[in-house]
This record gives structure tokens, sequence and C-alpha cells, in this order.
């Protein structure tokens, strides 16, 4: 699909810059920055949703792991002595 995308003199310069040190064509540059934006806000949107999931989900129930329980559990991680998930509580 193409897509048009005006851009200001000092950015295209920019690009044009980046590109010839890196071997690559504008587009290139231009498509991978693209890319890379989209993914990064995709997970940052995912990652909102969830804590709101989440939220929305301790008011329904009050179920919960305090700070320090999660810290604990995850000080855990690659040891010898790798511990559960703990248990959710009130």
């Amino acid at each position: 699909m193409a897509t048009s995308l005006k851009i200001d003199d000092a950015l295209k310069g920019r690009v044009q810059h980046l590109a010839s040190l890196r071997r690559r064509s504008p587009h290139w540059i231009m498509l991978e920055a693209i890319q890379q934006y989209v993914e990064r806000e995709e997970a940052r949107e995912s990652l909102k949703q969830e804590a709101l999931a989440s939220w929305v989900a301790y008011q329904e129930t009050g179920r919960h792991l305090t700070g320090l329980e999660v810290r604990t559990w995850l000080n855990t991680w690659g040891s010898d002595d790798e511990k559960a998930l703990p248990k959710c509580h009130k």
C-alpha cells in the first residue's frame, strides 16, 4: 500500500543522512521507524489494558498480592530455590 508522508526538510535530511550511514534506503529507515513505533505503542496499550483489567478484578474481588510478596517471589527466579506464584488473598 502506497502512502504519502509529508516531512520537513530538516527531518528529511536527517533520514537521508542516517540511511547513507546505514547503507539503507530512506524508505527502509522510515518504514523501520514506523514499525518500531507501532510495536512499542501496541505493547504500551496492551499493558495499559491489562492493568485496567487487573484493577477491575481487584475492585470486584479484593484478591491481591502485596508488593513485598511479589518482590520476594521474583527474587527466587533463576535460583535453585525458585518458588511458585503465591496465592492471592483478600
